[in-house]
Order: structure tokens, then sequence, then C-alpha cells
């Protein structure tokens, strides 16, 4: 069963668990569940994914549940008028708070600009080797995209040297390794943690927000992240 987190007669949002698609890709062959078809099978009426979160990243996944409320919110989304937060586990240590200005170049070849600011949470320095250093550094950060275009954080957080953990491909393969042989950990730690729009109908702000999975917890606790 999908965590439902919102739901009213025009709109549904969920808590979208890590590995789960929002709908078919012709680049994941492999998978055979989606987002929509659980949901719509979960409350039996048909919905419409307003966004869409990849794959590898977990939270708040917004759903309406008519074509004509679907339109509405979607040009929420196109014009920049909802706000987004997500929360991250990167490699090394951050500013403790910036502006990513970095246009990326969508599949089409089209340059597009792209906004990401971010906030230091947390920051730990770890007495296990990471290559040619002696220690390891992780920062917790809170991030706010300003822009919305494919992959994004993953590739504005690998712009600035510091990948999000798990991330492939732009992340770092040498870390995920790591993760993966010291802390039997495969996931990314990129998280959807607050979705904020405008209600559709009633016009009233709407904040939804999702608690992070266990496994992002299991390793903020074994980074030396958690926030007090």
């Amino acid at each position: 069963m999908l965590e439902i987190i919102y739901k009213d007669e025009f709109i549904v949002a969920i808590n979208k668990p890590h590995g789960l698609l929002v709908h078919r890709s012709r680049i994941a062959n492999d998978a055979v569940e989606f987002a929509i078809q659980l949901l719509r099978d979960q409350l039996e009426i048909k919905v419409f994914p307003v966004h869409r979160l990849d794959r590898k990243t977990s939270g708040v996944l917004l759903f309406a549940l008519s074509q004509e409320v679907n339109a509405i919110l979607q040009q929420q989304f196109m014009n920049h008028l909802c706000g987004k937060v997500y929360e991250s586990i990167v490699r090394g240590h951050t500013a403790l708070s910036g502006t990513i200005d970095y246009a990326l170049t969508n599949d089409k070849g089209k340059e597009q600009a792209a906004v990401t600011h971010f906030e230091t949470l947390n920051q730990s320095e770890l007495d296990f080797p990471s290559f040619n250093y002696e220690t390891s550094r992780y920062s917790f950060l809170k991030l706010r995209p300003e822009t919305g275009r494919f992959h994004q954080l993953r590739k504005h957080l690998a712009h600035i040297r510091n990948p999000i953990i798990g991330d492939r491909p732009h992340g770092c393969n040498k870390q995920n390794k790591l993760f993966l042989e010291r802390f039997k950990m495969n996931s990314m730690m990129l998280h959807a943690s607050e979705l904020t729009f405008s209600h559709p109908i009633t016009l009233e702000q709407i904040v939804l927000t999702a608690n992070r999975s266990s496994e992002f917890d299991r390793m903020l606790a074994e980074l030396s992240l958690n926030v007090p």
C-alpha cells in the first residue's frame, strides 16, 4: 500500500518510495510496478500525475483526480508557482548556504537556465579513509530548486563536486561502492520532503510534507548527520 499523505475530492498526494517509477518508461524496462497504477488500484479511481520524481528519489508526489484539475496544477508547476524542498546527503563539506546557477542541456541539445538554492543542515568528518584521504566528509543539505530541469539537483551537486550519495550516473562511483560495502546501502540519498502550492479549487495554500525513509534516517545516523 502506498502511503497517502493528503487526499480530498480533487487531489491526492503520496510519499513515493525509493525505486518506484511514476509511470512506464522505455528506459526502465525492468520495472513491473508504477506509482500511477498502484495508486489507481488502491483508490479504485483514475489518477493523473501532476509532476514527476526520479525513480531513485523518494518523497511528496502529487496527483489530480480529474483532467481539469490536472491542467490547473500543471500550469502552476510550469509557471514556477510551487515551492519544492528536498533533503540530500552529499560527499564533502559544502558552504553553509549558496546558490548554484548553472545552465543544463536537455535531451534535445537545448541549453536551459537552472538555479538551485541550498542550505547546509549538518556536516561530519568520520575516521574511516576515503580513497586518498584519511577521513571521510559528508554534508546533509536542504535544497530548493528554482527551476525544474531533468535531474537538476543531481547534476548541480555533481557540478560543485558534492555529488549525492548513491547517485548514478551523476554521482561518485567509488563513493557509492564504499557505501555498498561498508553500510550495505544502495539507495540514492535524495528525498522530496515538502511541496507547497495553491489548491486548484479553493485556492488555499497547501503545504505537504513527507517523512524520510528508514534507510535515509539510518544513513544520517551512521554518518553522524542527525539534526538536533
